[in-house]
């Protein structure tokens, strides 16, 4: 207990953390504590489980991913008031009861409600289990608030992006607390704002983003202008700049939301086609004609306004109408509709008597009235289709759990995430609807919008401050009544069947006869008279007829005094467009008009449902989702008209703590006993399970815990009441901490018992079983040996049988033994094969039996190592192979320094053309060089050596020096090519000498000696005049003249003429291999 008082004053630093604790409950202490925590920043304070909130006007710094962390499944009442802590409860509160709830988010306009539902939203999606597919559609529909907002929202006096619709959501759970689905119900878009603002307020948010942020050639091909001033249906309310609006910054958020949930690019253009549609059709002005029928006004040439929203089949006709500017851009299309026939439907309304149609033209205020009904209906339907496109992109799987609520024609469901177990599953409602609203001029829309804050207060007051009361009563607890102001009158007086407001507006619409907003006012007087909350000029006193029109009526809300203009009530709920119009709109070319207005039945001679009774019945059913679910609420709060931060308006947030109830709500929960739980667990006596009577049961109980009789109270034991009733939060506080360590304690002794016994079984199942599997397994494998050792012997007896007549011919008794025989040897031989071509010595030595067998594997196996080394020679190689046999033919244990070469791949050239003198490639320029080699040339005469090229082409061989050809051999006049057979690099070219004048043979020293002889050979097909000739070799120096090369061995090698005029080679012996 000492523990949770220190928390609690901890809690209770600034202020008192909930107004139940307050000394006094008195208007001012309230008013103090909440100024008090105000002005520190604390904007959420409890009374009880309601959660008060006061709107600061500037950002705060509690909103972020460690402050949801902190208030996760954290005691409502442990950590300071939070709107988390109030959603994470609710959240918890309905996987514990497995029962729906729902949070109930009200106030003024500008309170601060659709930032608390973002809020509450948000938690969800960051606190809730999720999977990739469930975060995507998450995704959606969070990007999904920005375009409902610009489309849906608008400035006005008392708040910069009010809500213009309201909207229900229902977030759905599974047992485990998975997010499955949900949807959305939308009220009543305030339409009239598209053709219509008060002073100081704006048309929806979209109009203005895509005038500030549109891109150039967007605004062209829609036919815009970036000055708002030229837009009739934007000037209205002289407020088109709004500070605390950036809509640049805004439109690319909506372009970017509008590609996140899936709407293309196609849809996209039609959709703000339709905007500037709703612009240009601001636009068209009329004028009577002579007869007083309206007329298009052909002032300043306002037909291409016109012409802008249509579809334009004579492009000559365009021409006349439009700039050049705008010449370019005829081809986009924004409603694309024939222009005469759109002429013809705002000038004229089409009668049809029987078979016959006749047009009736209209009077100047019908013609406004036809254009500002088409604007209306577009917008309206677009919204509606954009919803629903919406639920489209996030729609996965999902059930129809919700079909049980039904849909008017203002209600759209909206579905985030795929439904998965249908059997088991729960909701949070989440309401965020328009507050109550009173401005200098209100009409039919603030009529509607504080008849639902009326319906919202009458259920509060149903959920809470009755509903407590009648309990304290059913269970007879002692106490005192809190008085309160029931505001079903007031609701009465609106939806009356035959009697109320509503009826009596429904009855003036569909009458007969010249109906007006006078009229349907004197017919409220005349039914009205007396009714203490209605009162209009006719019928007030002098001092309250001064400050009310003739037109006007005031209705005394539960808010307070607000005063209605009947001017416009009657048009606004028929909410009616002509029948031609909407013919001409379903053949529309822009796709999202086509398909809003052809769901519209265009033959249907029923009167549709007017606007207020269609809202009517959409509030009804709302209230019967309400009542069958746990409620939370939050009641938002303006601390300034001026929208500043830091400014606390103690006149004005006195206001509104009375027309909310919260005093009353707060003496009922001071009074009463707020906090109600089963916590049968807390005592031994009581758990399991409790013999006697309830009531005892609960005596046992509380003085178990420690209650003082001031702490709570229980029903009549006499009437068989079963409720405790518990009045202090400290109480409660240390109740709830007992519970949590109460609920861990069981829960581990009864995982213990269970998991226990479920062991024991688990034990002897196991222990049987292994009884009986070691039972058989003996069997098993006693049986296994048995035939394993009968089979044994067989195969020892015919092993040696078959062993002992293996020289036999193949009989019964020795053919299994020669099949072992031959898969053993095979299976060796498999692992034993040459790896190499060369290896010719591995080869395993094979049984008698398979000699020849033998044979022919090793034939096939070097077979196959042949073809896969030739398979594996390269082009390059196989031609280097080639040439190496060819030299083998010619040298092999010929000439003794030919081993050495083998292993000396030959190359293309020895000579690059970069080496060769240009001058000598210019004379061989017509034949192709095959190779070219440096060499030493001995003169004829003296045998003088002289480095010199020897180049090889096609037809013949050149003896180059630098840049002259010394001689030039055609390879036909080549009869001999001779080497000795020593080491030395000598060879002779014979070449034949008819003329004594010609030049014999060519004695030649070539380091490439091999190489040169090969190629010249292949070159000049000259294999057969290869000699290799021992001692000497005899050379024809010139015709008729001759002279020998002599050979010998020494211990060096040396050239050198002897003194008998020969050439004299020495050569060293080769080295032995």
């Amino acid at each position: 207990m000492l523990v949770v008082e220190g928390a609690l004053n901890a809690r209770n630093q600034v202020g008192i953390q909930d107004f139940v604790l307050l000394d006094e409950t008195s208007e001012a202490a309230f008013l103090s504590n909440l100024k008090k925590r105000f002005c520190k920043d604390l904007i959420y304070t409890y009374i009880g489980t309601l959660l008060v909130s006061v709107n600061p006007y500037k950002e705060l710094d509690i909103y972020n991913k460690e402050q949801m962390d902190v208030y996760m499944g954290v005691n409502f009442y442990e950590l300071p008031p939070h709107i988390y802590a109030l959603a994470d409860n609710a959240y918890h509160g309905m996987l514990a009861d497995f029962s729906n709830h729902f949070i109930l988010i009200s106030g003024e306009s500008g309170a601060g409600k659709t930032e608390a539902s973002k809020k509450i939203l948000q938690y969800y999606a960051v606190s809730c289990p999720s999977t990739a597919l469930l975060n995507t559609v998450r995704d959606k529909m969070l990007m999904s608030n920005p375009v409902l907002e610009a489309f849906g929202n608008a400035k006005t006096l008392k708040n910069d992006n009010s809500s213009r619709f309201g909207k229900y959501m229902d977030i759905q759970f599974d047992s485990q607390g998975d997010a499955l689905g949900g949807h959305i119900l939308n009220y009543l878009l305030e339409k009239s704002r598209v053709v219509h603002q008060n002073h100081g307020e704006r048309n929806f948010h979209i109009f203005y983003q895509l005038l500030d942020g549109g891109e150039e050639d967007l605004l062209q091909q829609l036919g815009l202008e970036r000055d708002r001033q030229h837009y009739s249906y934007l000037t209205q309310g002289e407020c088109a700049v709004v500070p605390s609006v950036d809509d640049k910054k805004d439109w690319k958020t909506v372009k970017n939301a509008l590609q996140v949930i899936d709407i293309d690019a196609i849809h996209t253009n039609h959709l703000f086609g339709i905007v500037a549609s709703v612009l240009h059709l601001g636009n068209v002005r009329f004028e009577p004609d002579s007869k007083g029928h309206a007329s298009l006004n052909n002032q300043n040439n306002p037909n291409a306004e016109l012409h802008w929203v249509s579809h334009v089949r004579n492009l000559h006709q365009m021409s006349l109408i439009l700039s050049p500017k705008k010449k370019r851009l005829i081809s986009l299309q924004l409603l694309g509709v024939d222009a005469n026939s759109l002429q013809e439907g705002l000038t004229y309304r089409k009668i049809e008597a029987k078979t016959e149609q006749v047009l009736s033209p209209f009077l100047l205020d019908h013609a406004i009235y036809g254009r500002d009904a088409l604007a209306k209906a577009i917008y309206g339907h677009t919204f509606t289709w954009l919803v629903n496109r919406i639920n489209a992109s996030t729609e996965n799987t999902v059930s129809s759990f919700f079909c049980q609520t039904g849909q008017t024609l203002c209600d759209i469901v909206f579905f985030f995430f795929p439904f998965q177990d249908p059997s088991k599953k729960t909701v949070i409602g989440l309401l965020d609807i328009y507050g109550f609203e009173v401005f200098n001029i209100n009409s039919f829309e603030q009529f509607c919008i504080n008849y639902c804050n009326e319906k919202l207060q009458q259920l509060f007051i149903q959920l809470t401050l009755k509903a407590e009361q009648e309990e304290y009563e059913a269970e007879d607890i002692e106490w005192e009544p809190v008085h309160f102001f029931n505001n079903k009158i007031i609701c009465d007086l609106v939806e009356e069947r035959h009697r109320g407001i509503i009826s009596i507006l429904d009855e003036e619409c569909l009458r007969p006869g010249e109906a007006t907003d006078l009229t349907f006012l004197e017919r409220l007087e005349e039914q009205m008279g007396t009714h203490p909350h209605f009162v209009s000029h006719k019928l007030a006193d002098k001092k309250t007829r001064r400050t009310l029109e003739r037109g006007d009526f005031r209705l005394l809300h539960y808010a307070g005094e607000v005063t209605y203009c009947v001017v416009g009530f009657l048009d606004k709920n028929n909410d009616l467009l002509y029948k031609n119009i909407k013919d001409l709109m379903c053949q529309s070319k822009n796709a999202i008009v086509r398909q809003c207005f052809s769901c519209m039945d265009p033959d249907s001679r029923r009167r549709p449902e007017t606007v207020a009774t269609q809202f009517k019945s959409s509030l009804l059913k709302l209230t019967e989702i309400l009542v069958a679910k746990d409620a939370w609420y939050i009641r938002c709060l303006k601390s300034n008209e001026s929208k500043k931060p830091g400014q606390f308006d103690e006149a004005l947030i006195r206001h509104q703590i009375k027309y909310l109830g919260l005093m009353q709500h707060l003496r009922v929960r001071r009074a009463g006993f707020a906090y109600r739980r089963n916590y049968k667990a807390l005592c031994p006596a009581t758990w399991p399970h409790w013999r006697g009577e309830p009531a005892d049961g609960v005596l046992v109980l509380v003085r178990h815990l420690g209650y003082f009789p001031n702490e709570y109270k229980m029903g009549s034991w006499i009437n068989h009441r079963t409720k405790i009733f518990i009045r202090h939060p400290r109480t409660l506080y240390a109740t709830e901490d007992a519970f949590e360590k109460c609920k861990h304690q069981l829960a581990t002794r009864l995982q213990a018992k269970y998991k226990g016994y479920r062991a024991k079984g688990v034990f002897r199942k196991q222990k049987e079983a292994a009884t009986k599997i070691e039972t058989c397994w003996r069997g098993v494998q006693a049986r296994k040996e048995r035939d394993k050792r009968a089979w044994a012997v067989k195969v020892i007896k015919r092993f040696i049988k078959g062993y002992m007549t293996r020289g036999q011919a193949k009989v019964t008794d020795n053919s299994e033994y020669l099949v072992f025989v031959r898969q053993n040897y095979l299976n060796r031989l498999q692992d034993n094969l040459p790896k190499t071509l060369l290896d010719k010595t591995t080869w395993l030595s094979p049984p008698h039996v398979l000699a020849e067998t033998s044979e022919l594997l090793r034939k096939l196996h070097y077979r196959l190592m042949v073809r896969k080394y030739v398979r594996g020679i390269t082009t390059q190689k196989k031609t280097q192979l080639q040439m190496k046999l060819i030299a083998s033919a010619m040298f092999k244990g010929k000439k003794e320094s030919y081993p050495q070469s083998v292993a000396q791949p030959f190359v293309d050239t020895r000579i690059s053309d970069e080496d060769i003198n240009a001058r000598v490639l210019q004379m061989l320029r017509n034949e192709h060089i095959k190779y070219a080699v440096p060499m030493m040339k001995y003169d004829r005469n003296g045998f003088k050596r002289r480095p010199r090229q020897l180049i090889f082409t096609q037809a013949a061989a050149y003896m180059v020096e630098e840049a002259r050809i010394k001689q030039r051999i055609l390879y036909t006049a080549l009869k001999g090519i001779s080497v000795s057979n020593l080491t030395d690099s000598i060879v002779v070219l014979h070449i034949t000498c008819e003329d004594p004048k010609e030049k014999g043979d060519l004695v030649l020293q070539c380091n490439h000696l091999f190489e040169l002889v090969t190629k010249l050979c292949i070159i000049a097909n000259k294999q057969n005049v290869v000699r290799v000739l021992q001692g000497s070799i005899k050379v024809e120096i010139q015709a008729g003249k001759e002279s020998a090369v002599e050979f010998s061995t020494g211990p060096e090698p040396m050239v050198y003429k002897a003194k008998n005029g020969h050439l004299t080679v020495v050569a060293t012996r080769a080295r032995p291999r």
